[in-house]
């Protein structure tokens, strides 16, 4: 039987910093915060006063209709991952997802 599916490779997406500043200075995307774990207190410490995405034009918000890209931050489990599935279910198009820190890349120490 011929496997006709696409490979998961094609949907990853690499970058510098420098290209994906650009890019949020270009389009001021607004990030919805999905934070799960302690890697999300570093993601409130990006909005806050030393870093401040403010000045690029990325604003937090509450509400996915609202959002261009999803933060997520932390070890998704398979309690959260319906949740998670359905506020980005609720993103407008187009709409990314950046995964933040080790645990949220690759299921750190609880994988």
């Amino acid at each position: 039987m011929e496997n006709k599916s696409k490979s998961s490779t094609s949907n990853i997406l690499f970058s510098t910093i420098d290209q994906v500043l650009g890019w949020a200075r270009a389009g001021s995307p607004w990030p919805l915060g999905f934070g799960i774990a302690c890697c999300a207190i570093e993601m409130m410490a990006t909005g806050a006063s030393h870093f401040d995405l403010d000045r690029i034009g990325m604003f937090f918000r509450p509400s996915p209709r609202q959002s261009d890209i999803m933060i997520v931050a932390g070890t998704v489990t398979l309690k959260m991952a319906s949740r998670l599935r359905r506020l980005y279910e609720q993103m407008a198009d187009p709409k990314y997802v950046i995964s933040m820190g080790s645990c949220a890349n690759c299921g750190g120490p609880y994988w």
